[in-house]
């Protein structure tokens, strides 16, 4: 199976079908253009007329198991599913009588559906609504408009989810829609842009005015009138769906303008958790998944448009798939199987591509509770909408799956059975969001702030914060167990401090005697007695101190200086990134000679971003030489390659770095301002550092025989940049970085053999990965585009056919293409791995098959 592949674009899967099939007028894409699971068959049921129906993007069965589904800019229709074997009669469609249109979530409970509307044209009329029936004679007649939520373009009003206890519902917003006055909040009310160095907005200006908490979920009481902010720090969540236990889970948005950034963040499925906020902010100041104020997902999904989601609960479907997470990618034409795992107080997943096709915008799927099938529907965005259902064909026995469950955090009573003891110590924490508990409730909850479990450790930490603080913040100073220390100070450096974006007039003046204690407090831990992540919290809490305090004084700054500056550089990329960051605020000396030294050293475009961007303000600690190598480096970003916002923030950087010279030093550097780039490709920038060398013909005999003896004790180092030098980076996710036009190869090492890993590069058409053939459009003319449909609206179809250039596409009337059919020939070029030295090309393989990890057994001395 083919996993390397930099040099064509090969983002979405392309089934196989006949090359001459047409692309038809006013039908939604045949099923034949689908792949989808071994033994499962996919039927079009019904290709909805534009005109009059519009393109539909919701589905939802009421308890007669009829189905409802919402036009995107128009009204919503209600249908029995037809037999099987059989299409959807039109004349048994009925248009309901409430005069609603624009439904971007629906839901029937408590004898009523609920729609979430988010009007495109009139962005007055979004919000919560309940459609009943007037008369109780089944006719949906009447609108009930249960809140105004104030949103704009797909990022708004969207699901409308029944919570398991069957109580309340939770209503799902993107980050288009203004934060609603809650009754009350899980999530404390203390959020904040947190950024140390001034604020660098998305590139492009997109929502740049839109600050914390981002998308979020609320619960919300069956009539509307109670409101708890649930979760935040969402990007454009459009769905989510509650698992077996009882747990919350959603599909998350990336931003594709920052792609091949340091802040990007793929797509990803997040177990939703009270109070958790999951870290969106605009432009450059999306926190990281390892940050230690925000929440990592279960699992990164890569680049797309993700739309619906619903577990497979009720299908009739083998045993794995009954339990699985579906998740639909509607610019890629994916739908996901998400296997999920508890681990502690969340879960761990693995994803495979269940079905895909091309197009295939897919909106919106369910399991229908009476037939067993899945229903799902493509559309929106004003393109060919269609309905279509999947069953299972095979010989699996498709009896409902037998699982051993887990208590959940709030509906234990509902779905019951013991855990390993951290999900119910996680919602003991939890059920403290929002409320004062007593004293030895909060004895209790200090406890666990010392878990190794991120998960409980937030939601205690969440507890802690819920309190009033002059109930706690004198303990934080006297606590003898630096785990739990360290928690605390987070705690109290965001409760008691106020981020200056987020302050009010009527808010206190800024308590510089409690900075001067937090401060002290974090300066007597022992670096070397801590592990990575409480590292990474220390420095991170730092930050906060000075974000919200403000600028510590001269002796502070001094005394910080001498606690961060021996530990940078750092082993890891992550503690790099937040030292060098602290360090440039900080204006120590040292700082310019050792970024600009791990900017010339780092391997990838987003570790070399990172440390130009934490430095641009940097003052002290420059020479001319410094300046000059640093000024080098955008000559070389210039030929980096990333999304729509790419450019414009390598322009903010260098602006910012050129704003904070003086005078003098203009002068000085005039020749290296003035220079213009030359320009390369991608991949010709990348091999800069193998100029020059002589090239050989490596075979993969050759290189299967020093595999078998020559893979203990590796340079990982080497094999980095090496994986950096022949352009793996550009195309191919590893670990936090990379581009993902590519598969994800940061796990490579659990599938494949050195000699598997070696074949591929040596022989990328021997075996192409199914999920990243490049797709062949043929034109009427005859031309061909070779590439992936990456974005679809109305009749016009997007086509990026560079993958290290995520940004580029070109578009195509969707009436000009004749025919759509894979690629059989990888273009990938051969010989990557000629300008390699053999010792290079077993570093290589050894950090990628290891994970990145030297430990690896495999690979260690």
């Amino acid at each position: 199976m083919k996993f390397l592949f930099p040099l064509i674009a090969v983002l979405g899967t392309a089934p196989c079908f006949a090359a001459d099939a047409p692309v038809d007028e006013g039908q939604a894409t045949p099923p034949s253009r689908i792949k989808v699971a071994k033994d499962f068959k996919v039927e079009l049921l019904y290709s909805v007329p534009a005109a009059t129906q519009g393109s539909w993007i919701n589905l939802c069965t009421d308890d007669k198991g009829r189905i409802y589904t919402s036009d995107q800019f128009g009204g919503i229709y209600r249908f029995a599913p037809p037999p099987a074997g059989q299409t959807l009669n039109p004349a048994t469609i009925a248009k309901l009588p409430a005069d609603i249109k624009a439904g971007n979530g629906l839901l029937w409970a408590f004898d009523a559906l609920y729609v979430g509307v988010n009007d495109y044209q009139n962005r007055t009329n979004s919000g919560l609504y309940r459609v009943t029936s007037s008369k109780g004679d089944d006719q949906l007649d009447k609108v009930e408009k249960l809140r105004d939520i104030d949103a704009r373009g797909d990022h708004g009003v969207h699901a409308v989810v029944l919570a398991p206890d069957k109580k309340s519902i939770f209503l799902v917003c993107g980050n288009g829609a203004k934060p609603v006055a809650t009754d009350s909040s899980s999530v404390p009310r203390i959020w904040g842009e947190d950024h140390l160095l001034p604020r660098m907005p998305d590139g492009r200006g997109f929502m740049r005015d839109v600050l914390a908490p981002g998308g979020s979920i609320y619960r919300i009481s069956p009539d509307g009138k109670t409101w708890d902010l649930y979760a935040c720090g969402f990007r454009n969540i459009f769905d989510a769906a509650f698992n077996r236990d009882g747990e919350l889970f959603t599909y998350d948005a990336d931003m594709e303008y920052d792609l091949n950034t340091p802040w990007y963040r793929p797509t990803r499925i997040c177990h939703v958790v009270s109070g958790a906020d999951y870290g969106w902010r605009n432009g450059a100041g999306k926190r990281p998944e390892w940050y230690p104020d925000t929440l990592p997902p279960v699992i990164n999904i890569g680049p797309g448009s993700p739309t619906g989601v619903t577990f497979g609960y009720g299908a009739k479907f083998p045993a794995k798939y009954q339990e699985a997470l579906f998740g639909c990618d509607w610019s890629w034409g994916k739908l996901y199987a998400v296997t999920l795992q508890p681990k502690g107080a969340s879960y761990t997943a693995v994803k495979e591509e269940f079905l895909s096709g091309t197009p295939l915008p897919i909106a919106d799927a369910i399991i229908h509770p009476q037939d067993g099938t899945m229903y799902f529907v493509i559309g929106g965005r004003k393109v060919q909408s269609g309905l279509y259902r999947v069953s299972y064909v095979g010989k699996e026995s498709t009896r409902p799956a037998s699982v051993m469950r887990t208590a959940g955090r709030h509906f234990a009573s509902s779905f019951g059975s013991a855990d390993d003891g951290s999900v119910m110590r996680a919602g003991m924490c939890d059920d403290a969001h929002g409320r004062q508990i007593d004293e030895l409730g909060v004895t209790t909850i200090w406890d666990y702030l010392k878990s190794s479990d991120r998960f409980l450790r937030w939601s205690a930490r969440t507890a802690i914060e819920h309190q009033p603080t002059k109930n706690w913040a004198d303990t934080v100073f006297t606590e003898t167990k630096p785990a739990i220390q360290m928690e605390a100070l987070l705690a109290l450096a965001r409760v008691a401090g106020i981020d200056p974006q987020h302050r009010e007039p009527n808010d206190p003046p800024v308590d510089k005697a409690m900075q001067a204690k937090l401060l002290d407090t974090l300066g007597k831990f022992d670096w070397d007695k801590l592990n990575e992540e409480q590292r990474r919290t220390l420095v991170r809490t730092i930050q906060i101190v000075c974000v919200r305090f403000g600028a510590p004084d001269a002796a502070q700054t001094e005394r910080l200086i001498a606690q961060l500056d021996p530990h940078f550089p750092a082993p890891t990329r992550e503690l790099n990134w937040l030292l060098c960051e602290t360090l440039a605020f900080l204006q120590a000396p040292h700082t310019a000679a050792k970024a600009v030294a791990l900017i010339e050293r780092a391997p990838t475009q987003e570790e070399q971003m990172e440390y130009a961007r934490d430095i641009r303000l940097l003052k002290a600690g420059w020479t001319t030489e410094l300046r000059t190598r640093y000024f080098a480096w955008f000559h070389q970003a210039a030929n980096y390659r990333g999304g729509a916002s790419f450019d414009k923030f390598v322009e903010f950087i260098r602006k910012d770095a050129v704003a904070s010279l003086s005078a003098e030093e203009k002068t000085a550097l005039a020749d290296v301002l003035a220079k213009k780039p030359e320009r390369k490709s991608a991949l010709e920038a990348a091999a800069t550092i193998l100029a020059g060398r002589t090239p050989t013909a490596w075979t993969l005999d050759e290189l299967t025989a020093a595999a078998r003896t020559g893979m203990k004790g590796r340079n990982f180092a080497t094999g980095r940049r090496m994986f950096g030098a022949v352009g793996c980076f550009a195309c191919h996710r590893f670990g936090n970085e990379g581009g993902m036009t590519g598969p994800d190869l940061t796990t490579a090492g659990s599938r494949y053999t050195p000699h598997d890993f070696l074949d591929q590069i040596i022989n990328p058409s021997k075996e192409i990965n199914e999920q990243f053939v490049p797709t062949v459009l043929t034109k009427m003319d005859g031309t061909q585009i070779i590439g992936t449909i990456v974005n679809l609206n109305n009749n016009t179809v997007m086509v990026n056919t560079d993958p290290t250039d995520p940004a580029q596409d070109i578009e195509l009337d969707r009436a000009t293409i004749k025919s759509i059919e894979p690629s059989k020939v990888s273009l990938m070029p051969p010989g990557l791995l000629n300008l390699l030295t053999k010792d290079e090309i077993l570093d290589l393989a050894a950090y990628v098959l290891s994970g990145g990890e030297e430990k690896n057994a495999m690979f260690a001395k």
